[in-house]
């Protein structure tokens, strides 16, 4: 017998269609098995698939899980924009929040022509990884780096960072990292590429969870509070990101492009 499980294909921090970065959004009454989440998710093939489930333990009003095509993520912002996006769109109201299993507690909420979302802030501290480095295409000027597997490298201009050609096959074989390269920008404050193909993503169209990296390493750099910021990908995506106590707030608008339904055997 087939099961038809709700689907929305969004692309978040965009203001039209085929921008920002797609996201498959699939609100279910109950979790399935895993291996059933990853298949969706490989099925969809997106950077991400959300999956949210009312929260029964009253501590938010939804359950969030992300899984890209290959594996379960701990953070993921655009995902969860959409996300945000598809149950005001749907349910009304002001703002939804999310329990997650390893980012805590996470808020989308309406802005004026576009949406809020707020994620823990990510530091990173002055380091070096001189074998990602040489993979990136161009010598870094400086590299900032979080545990967690998020590295910042930081270039000399926005073109340099355009310019990137990296080694994807050299990068995936040093593991599930995010690979932020950044630079000051022209007509936004900030620009970006991110790559991260040990999760299955070559390079990323629009990337929440490491402007929640890049929202820590410009705000002190830039001594400011907020800052425009453009993910120079193919497809392209624009945010203003500002800072808020131990928070990176995240402002940009969504557009629905598919709604339908998922038949699942």
């Amino acid at each position: 017998m087939t099961t038809a499980l709700p689907y929305w294909h969004v692309d978040a921090f965009a203001d039209r269609p085929f921008a920002g970065n797609q996201a498959a959004v699939m609100p279910l009454d109950a979790w399935p098995e895993d291996d059933v989440l990853q298949a969706i998710a490989e099925e969809n093939n997106f950077a991400e698939t959300a999956f949210v489930v009312p929260d029964a333990s009253d501590e938010a009003d939804f359950e969030l899980r992300w899984f890209t095509p290959t594996e379960e993520v701990r953070l993921c912002g655009h995902a969860t924009l959409a996300s945000g996006h598809v149950l005001l769109s749907r349910d009304g109201g002001e703002r939804v929040t999310f329990r997650t299993r390893r980012a805590g507690n996470l808020e989308v909420r309406q802005a004026v022509s576009a949406y809020e979302l707020g994620l823990p802030i990510i530091p990173t501290e002055p380091g070096s990884w001189d074998e990602a480095a040489v993979l990136l295409g161009a010598e870094p000027r400086e590299t900032w780096l979080n545990p967690e597997g998020y590295g910042i490298y930081l270039f000399d201009s926005e073109e340099t960072v355009r310019g990137l050609d990296p080694d994807m096959r050299g990068l995936r074989a040093l593991g599930n990292d995010q690979f932020i390269c950044t630079a000051q920008g022209g007509e936004t404050d900030v620009v970006s590429r991110v790559f991260v193909p040990g999760g299955g993503v070559d390079e990323d169209s629009f990337t929440g969870s490491a402007h929640a990296a890049l929202t820590h390493f410009w705000t002190n750099r830039l001594g400011c509070e907020s800052f425009t910021a453009l993910q120079a990908s193919q497809r392209g995506g624009h945010a203003t990101c500002r800072r808020e106590g131990d928070r990176a707030v995240l402002s940009g608008p969504c557009v629905t492009v598919v709604e339908g339904r998922f038949l699942l055997p």
